[in-house]
């Protein structure tokens, strides 16, 4: 009987690993398609997941893109991924082939969370009617509410005058100013969201910075890539709620702040914000199953706005300062044209963009080289399409290496310096690149970026005008390389701030 068992044993063994071996070769059988892209040789089962060091993705993209070029392949366990490199694959794949490239891959891991398939918000919606649907409605709420007028320009300078009331607290000792630029920002997405500003030392308003600090950390790394390519590990019990601790407080806490404002509303009144602005539409919807306006879908929206608006303007803004510490000469040279353009007697306001060439330059320098989202978020093909003359099936993520246009050694002097000289033309005038490209491209380019580009040069030249800043008095000079995970950081550095 024993030995029956143990031959019996021996065949399950057998027969599941040809199994396995039958998955693993459907999933790769792409790769022997006609003109389908290069890429490193995968392992059976785990793919390429062991040969890309998730760490420093770049790095690896980096030395794959001199063996197989511009749109290399990669087998992440089963799960069929492109990279694109370059300013022409990126431009033909989600420019001239948007409607092609603008799908997302399905994020296995909010589904693990409790997250139910109509609450997608902006940033991870798969394309489709829902996406449209709320894409088009948070840009034109966000306009309606300020973006690119007076109002929220107010909001920002306001925000500022508190910004640089802490940094004057400070009173010129040596600090880090992360958690300062965190909740000045994160203040100016509450203002958007729930019509209010918190107090920098409110114990609920901290919770919330450091919960949407935390989200992102979740987010980057090997575990969550080897989850979302292998989500049968998902049905582990607890193990998503184990990785991902932070999702579920933070969604907890935008619930509470939710709630408050169901119960501040005033129907008789206009929409303070973007909230209740959501809330109306969701009224009009009236229990249509078709609508991708629920509560769901207000929370994830609202997540959104948190997330991805904080953390990519304060790391921008922490990138900055940074900068104009290791380059003195520089920040002279921003103050000296804010001093001609706004002097000291009155707020900087994005009318004085059009007289400050250098200043823009140097703004459009510190997201170039500061680089903190060189991956993008990943795509998905919803058709067949060529790409630089390579055949990407439906169903393929596409993986946007932005840092290789942004850092492409064919169009920047300096691709590896930081150069606002960059962004000025032969005469000092400030010029656009067309591989300036840190908010990506097509259809599913950044949807804050007009506000993102106002509160980098508020919350930049508001700073400078007020502040001259140094590396500490025997501190040791900070390194401009930064700390990869999805955001890539500043390495931790202090600053000091004297009043001008």
């Amino acid at each position: 009987m024993g030995a029956l068992t143990g031959d019996t044993l021996g065949l399950l063994v057998v027969a599941v690993a040809i199994f396995l071996l039958l998955v693993d070769l459907m999933h790769r059988r792409q790769r022997w398609a006609p003109r389908y892209p290069r890429g490193p040789m995968p392992l059976p089962g785990l793919g390429n997941l062991l040969q890309v060091d998730f760490q420093d993705s770049i790095c690896s993209f980096t030395r794959l893109r001199r063996r197989f070029g511009d749109v290399f392949s990669l087998q992440l366990a089963w799960k069929p991924v492109v990279v694109l490199n370059g300013l022409a694959a990126m431009r033909e794949a989600l420019v001239h082939r948007g409607e092609d490239t603008s799908d997302r891959p399905p994020a296995h891991i909010f589904e693990h969370l409790g997250f139910r398939p109509r609450s997608e918000g902006v940033i991870f919606a798969r394309f489709g009617r829902a996406w449209r649907e709320q894409r088009r409605f948070s840009v034109s709420t966000l306009r309606n509410f300020g973006m690119g007028k007076k109002s929220l320009e107010q909001w920002v300078t306001e925000e500022a005058s508190y910004l640089c009331a802490a940094f004057a607290d400070q009173a010129g000792e040596p600090f880090s100013p992360n958690a300062l630029l965190n909740k000045a920002v994160s203040n100016v997405i509450a203002s958007l969201t729930f019509g209010r500003r918190f107090d920098y030392n409110d114990p609920r308003f901290l919770k919330l910075v450091d919960l949407t600090e935390d989200l992102v950390k979740e987010e980057s790394g090997f575990l969550p890539e080897v989850l979302n390519a292998i989500p049968v590990l998902l049905h582990i019990p607890g193990l998503a709620a184990k990785v991902f601790p932070g999702h579920k407080t933070f969604m907890a806490l935008l619930d509470e702040l939710v709630t408050e404002h169901r119960i501040t509303r005033d129907r008789a009144q206009p929409p303070r914000d973007l909230t209740d602005t959501f809330l109306d539409e969701v009224e009009k919807a009236n229990g249509n199953l078709e609508s991708s306006f629920n509560d769901d879908n207000l929370r994830m929206l609202v997540a959104d706005l948190f997330s991805a608006g904080m953390m990519t303007t304060s790391t921008t803004l922490d990138w900055a300062l940074l900068l104009m510490i290791l380059h003195p000469d520089v920040q002279c040279r921003v103050q000296q044209e804010i001093d001609e353009v706004i002097g000291q007697a009155r707020r900087p306001e994005m009318g004085d963009q059009a007289c400050m060439p250098f200043t823009m330059a140097v703004v459009h320098e510190v997201q170039r080289f500061g680089d903190i989202i060189p991956l993008g978020v990943a795509h998905m093909t919803s058709h067949d399409i060529e790409v630089q003359g390579f055949l990407i099936p439906k169903g393929t993520t596409l993986i946007t290496n932005l840092s290789s246009v942004l850092k492409d050694e064919t169009v920047w002097k300096k691709p590896f310096r930081f150069h606002p000289e960059h962004f000025l033309d032969a005469q000092g005038h400030f010029v656009k690149q067309e591989a300036f490209m840190p908010f990506s491209a097509g259809r599913r380019s950044c949807l804050g970026e007009p506000l993102a580009r106002m509160e980098l040069f508020l919350f930049f030249t508001c700073l400078l005008q007020r502040f001259s800043f140094s590396v500490p008095a025997g501190q040791p000079r900070p390194s401009d390389h930064g700390v990869f995970g999805f955001l890539v950081t500043p390495s931790p550095y202090q600053l000091c701030a004297e009043p001008r």
